[in-house]
């Protein structure tokens, strides 16, 4: 029973595969034909339904003064190595696995 279930459903993958190719190759043709027409009428212009910079006011910034870093001076003092704070858990799960590693 389970085998005419996945025929049926191969099935409608397959008919749903056809159709996104051939609506796919349907749009893609009609795609085609407005960028014709728009080609044709020069619409393809970025700006053209923009005004120009002067006309928003999007004038080009100057840019800005970097601002220097100051260095740090102070030598960075190497600390000790710190257990962390649970090393009373650590130290639990560690004599746990020795024990088990004795067995």
């Amino acid at each position: 029973m389970s085998g005419i279930f996945q025929i049926i459903r191969n099935f409608f993958l397959r008919v749903g595969g056809f159709f996104s190719v051939f609506f796919g190759f349907i749009a893609n043709s009609i795609k085609n034909l407005f960028a014709a027409f728009a080609r044709l009428f020069g619409l393809t212009q970025s700006d053209y339904f923009l005004e120009s910079n002067e006309a928003q006011g999007t004038g080009r910034i100057e840019a800005k003064q970097q601002i220097e870093k100051k260095q740090n001076n102070i030598p960075e003092t190497p600390t000790p190595n710190r257990r962390r704070a649970n090393a009373k858990v650590d130290d639990y799960f560690l004599n746990m696995a020795r024990e088990v590693k004795k067995d």
